[in-house]
């Protein structure tokens, strides 16, 4: 709902004096929604905060939704130099993969040490688990994940959620 639609709701809300009236049932529910939709947003993000690093300087979410290998590495190697540049007490990263982009993060991957590396120095590797069970479906089997990542229901939903926190959102 537009913020000006659900102005004039609130406002039909606020001025319909009959309590069990149709356009104040309707505003009602309309709040309603959104206030269930807000707390559902803020308990999954609550879930899953970044806060693990409460002080760091500097925040940074990287999204990997490409099954290109280039850009497998490439983020690697975003996450590297923001770490050398920072060093891993000043920065938060969290790298987001969904799509294709999960393979960087299936077992087994030419990227396991790599990625292992970096979430030794604290770098975090979602995964979203809608585009696994996805793939499960079409696949009929469970695809083997990186037993270090951390499992999101959906990945676009975790980068919202960082993004809110104050995360900048990079996609090399």
């Amino acid at each position: 709902m537009n913020g000006s639609r659900k102005s004039r709701v609130l406002r039909a809300a606020a001025t319909d004096d009959a309590p069990h009236s149709p356009g104040r049932r309707r505003a009602l529910t309309a709040g309603g929604a959104l206030v269930a939709a807000a707390g559902a947003a803020s308990s999954t993000a609550a879930d899953t905060t970044g806060s693990e690093r409460p002080f760091a300087e500097h925040r940074l979410a990287l999204q990997l939704s490409d099954r290109d290998t280039a850009k497998q590495a490439l983020v690697i190697s975003v996450a590297y130099n923001i770490l050398k540049e920072f060093g891993p007490d000043r920065v938060a990263i969290e790298v987001v993969a969904f799509g294709p982009g999960i393979d960087l993060l299936r077992e087994p991957s030419d990227q396991r040490p790599k990625v292992d590396s970096l979430i030794a120095q604290g770098v975090r590797f979602s995964v979203c688990m809608n585009t696994v069970d996805t793939l499960e479906r079409e696949t009929g089997k469970r695809v083997a994940l990186n037993p270090k990542a951390v499992k999101v229901q959906v990945g676009v939903a975790r980068i919202l959620a960082l993004t809110e926190q104050g995360y900048t959102l990079v996609r090399p």
